[in-house]
């Protein structure tokens, strides 16, 4: 079953998460979906952006669909981590500018795949940003770890990742993890005025700047051994 949309407004490619009734919770199914998505994306001709959003009001994500991990073999979370891994480099260093539209709940793996965007816009007036993992007993990779570190200020990240504390929009504008919060009736709009906006940047210019200055992370997809 699909659990996201692709289309193209203009310039700006809008991927809609479809899933509520799941939470738009990721599986290996879901990281399929979002690779097929890249494919498309990084072949797309001409200056582009994408906006990553969520048709469900309560979750933009919450994280690993738990209930189908715990039917996967004794071990398998390294073998998801990998995968998770390789979605988010993808998706830190994709050659256009990208935006996350959080129109709810974004938690765990969801909220670490929202700190690969360029930028984050969330909902002034629902939905949490978290990062639970001390609490969920899942360390962070190297390659989370670096993702995260970009997003805040360190005693911004140190209080996130360490006490496990969900924020919501007034507060994560605060901290600086998102750029701009709004009502939910304006959050899409604006999203979508900033993508139009990044999206007549040169594309070519506008990856060289941002993978230059995730060099980093560069070097992690360099050095990742293949997967069999």
């Amino acid at each position: 079953m699909a659990t996201m949309e692709l289309k193209k407004e203009g310039d700006v490619f809008v991927l809609s998460l479809i899933n509520g009734a799941r939470a738009n919770t990721i599986t290996d199914d879901v990281i399929a979906e979002y690779n097929a998505v890249l494919d498309e994306l990084e072949a797309a001709p001409g200056n582009a952006a994408l906006v990553v959003t969520s048709s469900d009001p309560k979750y933009w994500s919450n994280g690993i669909d738990r209930e189908w991990l715990m039917t996967m073999p004794p071990g398998y979370l390294t073998q998801l981590a990998s995968s998770l891994d390789r979605l988010y480099l993808r998706m830190v260093l994709l050659n256009m500018p990208t935006v996350g539209c959080l129109t709810g709940h974004a938690y765990a793996a969801a909220a670490i795949l929202a700190a690969t965007f360029d930028f984050r816009l969330m909902r002034a007036d629902r939905g949490f940003f978290c990062f639970p993992e001390v609490d969920i007993h899942i360390p962070f990779t190297p390659v989370i770890h670096q993702i995260v570190n970009s997003i805040a200020d360190r005693p911004v990240i140190n209080e996130l990742v360490l006490t496990g504390k969900r924020i919501g929009g007034e507060e994560a504008l605060k901290m600086k993890v998102v750029s701009a919060i709004y009502p939910e009736d304006a959050l899409l709009p604006k999203t979508m005025e900033f993508a139009e906006f990044l999206a007549r940047k040169d594309r070519a210019m506008y990856t060289k700047l941002k993978r230059n200055m995730r060099i980093d992370l560069v070097r992690l997809q360099q050095n990742l051994p293949d997967m069999q």
